[in-house]
């Protein structure tokens, strides 16, 4: 007989999602509000900075097509607990290493990469299992948790600039915090997950079958265009906009959280809109979004207009990645295994991203170079359509609109 989990122990449990999606937004921005002060301190070149910043997207590639089965293996609260531990030592390794090591950098952003990729699918699996308990469509809102950590990440990054401290004490200090909070909040995860509770009765399959399914990859394409023009934001924003604008080092970190805090913003606010309108309707109008503040930043007359671009430019991306998250856990039935097959789909953006920018950087500028993210929108408006769920998807507030619990 299937119990369903208790309204505490669900309130519990996304308290929890949401701690681990902003320790985990907290920990990566913290990291980016620094490339700038990092490739000045190491003397990099823009093409140089951009095969150091891959080291990250390889660790998350070389965990995400395996996280289905460690998760599988360990659950989503041991899974998180490791990997947040993981994430937090190749931070403080990168800290260290930015006093003048940049084979130390490389290295602790590969296990940055490594847990973090791992911890992502993880979270997410988790949040769809509170999703189904509570019924409720709140997938984006858990995706704003990971984007108020990335904001108050890079404020911080922007304080700590301002007040001169140390990119290895900045960052010593965030790997700290990363270490206590993750393996503390996940003690409100549910006891088993949804599907588990849900599916005790059906044969177990391998989770690797998921990269089989048309469907699936189609969805992981998708969030793979997502994932390069959020990414490209993460990476090069700041960067670009000191390079192209002439702006101080403050207001580059300043840009890169305006950016965070509107993807924040359209990400809380996204529920309500995806329950009106659907989610391929509103992926589609937001790619506008996100192309018209493309324009702004690239071919703005001024750092203001730039900036109002950065803003529209968040917004635009907000809702990519967790609709398609949302959508990989349509149907509850082996939902870390396609999870897991999206994520790894979706973080060889950040293995392609980073080097593209900084290789088209040197012939064009930085500014230009990010370009080429209009592509990428126009191939994620292509597929789309994936976006939709199957007839046999899980109940929905509406037939298009994945459910998911308050997020």
């Amino acid at each position: 007989m299937t119990l369903e989990p208790s309204a505490p122990a669900v309130r519990r449990a996304t308290v929890a999602v949401y701690a681990v999606f902003i320790a985990s937004g907290f920990a990566f921005a913290s990291w980016a509000s620094r490339i700038p002060q990092v490739r000045d301190g190491l003397e990099l070149s823009q093409s140089e900075l951009g095969v150091v910043l891959l080291a990250i997207a390889v660790g998350s590639i070389i965990s995400m097509p395996l996280a289905g089965l460690v998760v599988g293996r360990l659950g989503t609260a041991r899974t998180v607990a490791g990997m947040a531990c993981i994430a937090a030592a190749g931070l403080a390794t990168a800290a260290i290493g930015a006093r003048g090591d940049v084979a130390a950098v490389a290295v602790g952003l590969f296990l940055l990469g490594l847990g973090n990729g791992t911890w992502d699918v993880a979270m997410n699996v988790e949040g769809s299992a509170v999703e189904l308990a509570s019924g409720r469509a709140i997938m984006p809102r858990f995706h704003a948790g990971f984007s108020v950590g990335t904001v108050v990440g890079a404020l911080g990054g922007a304080a700590m600039v301002a007040l001169g401290v140390s990119v290895t004490a900045h960052l010593l200090a965030v790997a700290g915090a990363v270490v206590v909070v993750g393996p503390l909040a996940v003690r409100g995860f549910l006891a088993r997950s949804a599907q588990d509770e849900a599916h005790d009765d059906q044969p177990r399959r391998n989770p690797l079958r998921a990269w089989t399914e048309s469907r699936t990859l189609l969805i992981g394409l998708f969030v793979f265009t997502a994932a390069f023009t959020e990414g490209t934001g993460n990476d090069w924003l700041g960067v670009a906009v000191i390079d192209g604008y002439g702006a101080e080092a403050a207001l580059g970190s300043l840009t890169f959280a305006i950016f965070l805090g509107a993807m924040t913003v359209g990400r809380w606010f996204g529920p309500g809109i995806l329950e009106s309108w659907g989610r391929v309707p509103t992926v589609r109008i937001l790619a506008a979004v996100s192309l018209a503040g493309l324009g702004l930043v690239v071919f703005g007359s001024s750092l203001p207009v730039a900036i109002v671009g950065a803003a529209l430019w968040g917004l635009g991306t907000a809702l990519g990645f967790p609709v398609g998250m949302s959508a990989a856990g349509d149907d509850p039935t082996d939902a870390a295994g396609r999870v897991s097959v999206v994520a790894s789909i979706g973080y060889v953006a950040f293995l392609a991203g980073p080097p593209l920018i900084g290789f088209l950087g040197e012939e064009v500028g930085t500014l230009r170079a990010l370009t080429a993210t209009a592509g990428l929108v126009t191939l994620g408006l292509l597929v789309s359509g994936a976006l939709q769920p199957p007839p046999a998807a899980r109940p929905a507030p509406r037939p298009d609109v994945a459910p998911a619990p308050g997020s």
